[in-house]
């Protein structure tokens, strides 16, 4: 079995391993470490959770240990999809090299540029960085990339579901053609494999896992919800997750749930506060000092449930997460098997557990075709012994009571709701006279017939006068607007 020792790696580099309690690398890191040290490019796949932090790190602290950074001019770069993801990252490079000088810088939104900018002007071996801000610092003239010996693009896929591959691109253009590049992912959508093929030299590909795989131990499982009215569906949702949360009972020591939607974070957030759980939201529209404070929190064990949008789907390091239930199926298949990856990390067991209504189940099918099997049906906690699948079974009893004139033994309450349908179809008719009334502004006000009769009358002196009561008058309707050829038709007719 191969160790740390075997690596080649900086002694003092080894020496911080130790310190942290690592004798074995995983495979990832194994796979990855030789070839980074050699001068390769790396092309790595594996799933979230296998170590690929540390696979670039412990090189990138052996390689840089010599050599010194010039002002404004970084000597390599970690591109980091999410603010959580890169101070993550930069607090491997705190670990790994603390016994080697090296200076870092980290450069995501809601801090502030002056103090990036002091950083960046005395020199950095190691900027981390989310794509945005770090051209946004290039932008205003406080960065040069053309330094850049080592550069690393971190959880790529999640890059392309953010928008940042155009970005991407960009910054790999302003970087050395000469570069060493290390390049992460747990998925080869067409086009990050687009993007290998133009920016990577002869990589070496290590590949620890399938692609898109959960980890084994993980144990999933998924809750086929049906509810009673597509109003009531926000609410009876909620109440099926907090039932499968007091299932747990003292087996969910913590556990993030994953919503599609910001506001729905928000939202159930509040709700399980009111509820009386300990629980706190996390999504990218919130204050970067108030997302560190519930993530310290979560990850001190002072938080129970954390609440988060996607931004926390990748890059959150929490060893000891015990559960992870998905609110809703999301909407990109992979996204699944990175929320998921938040559990079972470093060899714990796992649980978890999804919620999937009616309007989610195309996305529950994407999902299993892309784990290439299909997650395990549980029962609904709200039906008692009854599997899920039962559930619709008691749906067109609710759907039966806001029927109108079902059966004769509907309850007075429901009565009223019969009276509006009649209304509805009478009026129909009436909006022919309102467009008749504009079209007719010389009609008389008064004696004139009913509504009902009236659009048939004009009708019938449209039609060359047939049913008139009266065959001198004039047409009425007409007005001043009548057309010659009608006019002497009519007058022709009277003098026969």
């Amino acid at each position: 079995m191969t160790k740390f020792s075997d690596l080649n790696l900086d002694p003092k580099v080894f020496k911080a391993i130790a310190d942290a309690g690592y004798e074995t690398p995983t495979p990832i890191q194994a796979g990855a470490i030789p070839h980074a040290l050699n001068g390769r490019d790396v092309l790595g796949i594996a799933q979230t959770g296998t170590g690929k932090t540390a696979s670039f790190t412990l090189p990138m602290v052996s390689m840089l240990a010599r050599g010194r950074a010039r002002a404004r001019m970084p000597r390599s770069l970690v591109l980091c999809p999410t603010r959580e993801l890169a101070a993550q990252v930069a607090e491997s490079f705190d670990t790994y090299a603390k016994y080697v000088k090296l200076s870092k810088a980290l450069l995501i939104g809601g801090v502030s540029f002056k103090e990036q900018d002091l950083l960046i002007d005395k020199g950095v071996d190691v900027l981390i960085a989310t794509p945005g801000r770090l051209l946004d610092h290039f932008e205003r003239g406080k960065l040069l990339l053309n330094g850049v010996q080592i550069m690393v693009v971190d959880e790529a896929d999640r890059m392309l579901d953010m928008g940042f591959i155009p970005d991407i691109e960009r910054i790999f253009s302003l970087t050395p053609f000469t570069r060493q590049t290390f390049f992460y992912s747990a998925t080869m959508a067409p086009e990050i494999e687009r993007i290998t093929n133009t920016f990577l030299s002869n990589p070496a590909r290590i590949e620890v896992a399938r692609q898109a795989t959960a980890s084994e131990m993980i144990e999933q499982g998924v809750v086929m919800f049906h509810p009673s009215r597509r109003d009531r569906e926000a609410s009876e949702k909620r109440n099926l997750l907090r039932a499968l949360l007091d299932g747990e009972g003292e087996k969910l020591t913590n556990a993030i749930i994953f919503c599609n939607r910001k506001t729905e974070v928000d939202a159930l957030a509040k709700s399980l506060k009111k509820s009386g759980y300990d629980a706190a939201p996390i999504h990218g529209d919130l204050d970067q000092s108030q997302r560190t404070r519930t993530l310290d929190g979560f990850r001190e064990g002072k938080l129970k449930l954390l609440i988060a949008s996607d931004v926390a789907a990748r890059g959150l390091d929490v060893p000891a997460v015990s559960h992870v239930f998905n609110f809703d199926v999301p909407s990109h298949p992979e996204d699944y098997v990175h929320r998921i990856g938040r559990t079972g990390r470093a060899g714990r067991e796992g649980k978890a557990l999804m919620l999937c209504g009616p309007r989610d189940e195309k996305n529950l099918d994407a999902v299993e075709k892309l784990l290439q099997k299909e997650i395990p049906r549980i029962d609904n906690p709200l039906t008692g012994d009854k599997p899920a699948g039962d559930a619709p079974k008691d749906a067109p009893k609710e759907a039966a009571k806001d029927t109108p004139g079902e059966t004769a033994s509907d309850t007075p309450k429901d009565s009223p709701k019969a009276k509006p349908a009649p209304r509805r179809r009478a009026a129909k008719p009436a909006d022919k006279p309102e467009k008749a009334e504009k079209a007719e502004p010389d009609a008389p006000v008064k004696d004139e017939p009913p509504r009902e009769s009236k659009p048939r009358t004009d009708q019938r002196s449209n039609q060359g006068g047939r049913g008139r009561s009266d065959s001198g008058n004039k047409v009425v309707g007409m007005g001043d607007h009548l057309p010659g050829f009608i006019a002497k038709s009519f007058d022709e007719r009277r003098a026969g």
